[in-house]
């Protein structure tokens, strides 16, 4: 039964009637899916949009019955749903390019670990029926835009779901910079960088420096040192309104990393200032899902323990 609410937002058309279906590149078994789900729904008179790198993977992309390809900003202006195939880059990335779009994203995991793709491929055309009946929960996260500013003048700029990272670039030196918030100075720091991180971030390069995991719904941005040449340097909570400055003091070289896709060299002088973001990104996850059971399947956690 058709939900008589717009389940996913105020702002999205239920029920769906035109999908996007995003993949991975260069992988065989995504374009099985691909098409397994473009028949599926066409089959069910929808109309299905292929984004236009996805389509190039296959020369079953040259049958127009099969395959409308789109750039990401036709995607967004056209789309009430986008489904992506892969692993968490994959969703980064579209995700990245669809969050000023408000396009809702569902993720099918054919990666390995997927954090942010909850659809398991052997049950993606069992979970169609559930997306089209509205029992799919819609749940935001929040986006990060950096920017690098040098000589008073902004020469770079990006979003990140997961993180920004200002790093020592290739030469492998220690930099030295100063780290601020809201303007007002929390630090100097010698150490191969920096992890500024969202709660969607905690669980990817945040956590392998160890930083703290954070719940989605939590409203903060993590601080993590990379490498410290102080023991007193930890990780820092601060609020998802603060603004915050990374300022180079020395570096031979040093570089400025978004969600690890995109990256931008910086110099001394430069400054990466970060705050969180205007859009947001809304996911889809299928009925019965929970962060903390992600959590222990993807991080080898205890077994739940049974009911006596």
């Amino acid at each position: 039964m058709i939900a008589s609410h717009p389940p996913y937002g105020e702002d999205c058309r239920f029920p769906p009637r035109t999908i996007a279906l995003i993949g991975k590149y260069q992988s065989r078994e995504i374009v099985e899916s691909l098409s397994l789900l473009a028949k599926n729904f066409q089959d069910r008179g929808l109309e299905v949009l292929v984004e236009e790198a996805t389509a190039g993977l296959s020369d079953a992309g040259d049958d127009p019955r099969l395959w409308t390809r789109c750039g990401y900003a036709e995607i967004g202006a056209r789309a009430d749903v986008a489904i992506v195939l892969g692993g968490d880059g994959t969703m980064l990335n579209a995700a990245r390019h669809l969050a000023r779009h408000r396009v809702p994203l569902v993720g099918v995991n054919q990666g390995r670990l997927g954090f942010m793709t909850d659809v398991a491929r052997m049950d993606m055309l069992i979970c169609v029926d559930d997306l089209l009946a509205g029992r799919f929960t819609a749940e935001h996260r929040m986006l990060l835009s950096g920017e690098i500013v040098r000589n008073d003048r902004v020469v770079a700029s990006n979003l990140a779901l997961n993180e920004v990272v200002v790093d020592k670039g290739a030469i492998g030196r220690l930099i030295d910079f100063d780290l601020y918030v809201d303007n007002e100075f929390l630090y100097n720091l010698r150490s191969d960088g920096v992890i500024v991180s969202t709660p969607t971030g905690s669980t990817a390069y945040s956590l392998s420096a160890n930083g703290p995991i954070l719940h989605p719904q939590v409203n903060g941005i993590a601080l993590v040192p990379l490498c410290p040449h102080s023991l007193t340097n930890r990780p820092v909570l601060v609020g998802d309104r603060n603004t915050i400055e990374i300022r180079i003091v020395r570096a031979d070289d040093s570089r400025a990393h978004f969600d690890g896709q995109v990256t931008f060299d910086m110099k001394s002088g430069d400054a990466m200032r970060i705050r969180r973001s205007e859009d947001s990104v809304r996911f889809l996850h299928p009925p019965g899902y929970s962060y903390f059971a992600m959590l222990r399947e993807k991080l080898h956690w205890s077994r739940q323990p049974t009911t006596r």
